[in-house]
């Protein structure tokens, strides 16, 4: 007897087997323009390789087989070990070879390094993103690394330089390939740092610390760049897993942390019992050293909130061209038309802006470039990590009943936003950094007057809010500092746009996202030119 009581239909197939470099137009317009068109081939083939059903389920795997703590092992030796699912290693392997953690670094890098290998972590992050807190940490640590690194461990250089993935539990000295993780935070500081407890005590050619951290993040790696006081202040430390003879060093695992999202990757409480670090730089020069690295890992937040929009934008646009209601394609329907092409505006805008402040990072020794990272990457931070919530919660709408059920990426993607935003700073922290960056820089204000002026003019809501900007840096309050950070996070992202964008998609930008009475509907013309390149097209 045929029991089949109803057929399914109209259930748009989930998106795989795409090319996430190709079908985002805004990001190879983009990689072409700030210096690394040189890279497009590969690129072109990392997306291919990426947005394959196969790579989308190895994140899926990552995240429901969470990493497990290993204390000790069967003969009861402490290990201190964390053991993960294999999906994880596949990725970590993926990013080791495509250089994510060090290609800006290489000696003989090529100009727009960094722009090509802030193209290569968007696209990995649309995959899984809990894999990259490791390649952030390495990223940012090793030309750090590169300049301080103790004489006992000149021989990791080679293998911190590698493309290799090495996840043995061995001496650095002995493997291919190496990761640097961080632990700054304790119990009672957070993003106080001046506060820590954690004590350094000069032992010969090193130092013993003893305390605890509170995040120590990416607890498997073969050191960390670790923060305590000494009797010169608060001073950073190498702290290698292994010790020069092979004997294990004092750091103890406690605990993983349980968090709402970012389940794939390891997050530890550790203990230092007399644990052997050597020291990076000087002493009490420690928050210098964390403040070189923190740019770096902050730049990385905001890009890889960046990517998780535009992996939730695309999964929306996807279902909502197969999707019929009420006889049409959901695409098709004018009001929803309107929204998802008010999103693709956004992302066109962050996805200039981003790569403009890449070409920034990759111009070491422009003092004026610079500037310009120092000063908009905090702010960078600040305002996209935050936008990614409601921007993720609104592609979820557009699938409705599926876009919140388990099934559909987007739940993981919606948990994995908050993360970006608190990690390496919280919003306050990256606006009180803006206000010091403005109020200590020397020439910070003529290069804001210098960056602006090149689009006077133009636009009637940029000249506005530029004009509503510079009356409150006159006297800026610090109650007043999330205020000022988005709207020279905006004015920044406009110039941009006023820049290289169409102008009717530019004028569009500014006024959705600068003119306060509130924007009005988007043309036709411009909803089918950003709804064309977010699928690859011209436009």
């Amino acid at each position: 007897m045929h029991w089949q009581t109803h057929t399914v239909f109209n259930q748009p197939v989930p998106l795989n087997n795409s090319n996430l470099f190709l079908s985002d137009r805004a990001l190879y317009d983009a990689v072409i323009r700030e210096g690394a068109g040189w890279d497009l081939d590969l690129l072109a083939s990392i997306g291919q390789q990426l947005g394959t059903a196969e790579s989308l389920e190895l994140g899926r795997l990552a995240n429901v087989n969470p990493p497990e703590l290993l204390r000790y092992d069967a003969t009861g030796v402490r290990l201190d070990d964390v053991r993960f699912h294999p999906a994880w290693h596949l990725l970590m392997q993926g990013l080791c070879a495509n250089r994510v953690h060090n290609l800006a670094w290489e000696e003989e890098a090529r100009s727009g390094a960094f722009v090509a290998r802030a193209a290569r972590f968007m696209l990995h992050a649309q995959v899984e993103a809990g894999s990259l807190c490791p390649i952030t940490m390495t990223f940012a640590a090793t030309p750090l690394l590169q300049q301080t690194l103790p004489a006992t461990f000149q021989d990791w250089l080679k293998p911190l330089m590698s493309d290799r993935y090495d996840p043995h539990l061995a001496p650095g000295s002995q493997k291919r390939g190496l990761l640097v993780g961080m632990g700054m935070t304790e119990k009672q500081g957070g993003s106080d740092l001046l506060s820590n407890t954690t004590r350094a005590q000069k032992s010969g050619d090193h130092y013993r610390l003893v305390g605890h951290k509170w995040f120590f993040s990416v607890p498997q790696s073969d050191a960390h760049l670790v923060l305590a006081q000494t009797d010169g202040g608060l001073s950073c430390f190498f702290v290698p897993r292994f010790l020069p003879d092979g004997q294990r060093n004092g750091v103890r695992l406690e605990r993983l942390k349980e968090k709402l999202g970012n389940c794939s990757n390891a997050s530890s409480e550790a203990e230092f019992c007399a644990a052997s670090g050597w020291l990076s730089g000087e002493e009490g020069d420690g928050i210098r050293q964390i403040l070189k690295m923190g740019g770096l890992t902050r730049f990385d937040c905001a890009l890889g909130s960046h990517a998780l929009m535009r992996r939730a934008f695309s999964v929306a646009l996807y279902h909502a061209h197969q999707r019929q209601v009420f006889g049409k394609n959901l695409v098709d329907q004018p009001m929803m038309r309107d929204v998802l092409s008010r999103m693709a505006l956004q992302l066109e805008g962050q996805t200039a802006f981003l790569f403009r402040l890449a070409r920034a990072w990759d111009a070491r020794t422009n003092p004026e470039e610079v500037l310009l990272a120092r000063l908009l990457t905090p702010a960078a931070k600040f305002a996209i990590c935050k936008a990614g919530i409601p921007f993720v919660a609104e592609a979820m709408e557009v699938l409705g009943g599926p876009g919140y059920c388990e099934e559909s990426e987007l739940p993981r993607l919606y948990r994995e936003m908050p993360v970006n935003s608190i990690w390496e700073g919280s919003g306050n922290i990256m606006c009180l950094d803006v206000l010091r960056v403005l109020a200590k820089q020397q020439g910070v204000s003529e290069l804001l007057h210098e960056t602006f002026a090149r689009v006077k003019g133009q636009d009637r809501h940029f000249d506005r809010a530029w004009r509503q900007l510079q009356q409150r840096l006159r006297k800026p309050h610090e109650a007043q500092g999330r205020e000022i950070t988005q709207q020279l996070f905006l004015l920044a992202m406009g110039a941009q746009m006023l820049q290289c964008a169409p102008p009717p998609v530019a004028q569009a930008w500014c006024r959705m996202m600068l003119d306060t009475r509130g924007a009005s509907a988007l043309s036709q013309q411009v909803q089918n030119d950003l709804l064309l390149r977010a699928t690859g097209g011209a436009g």
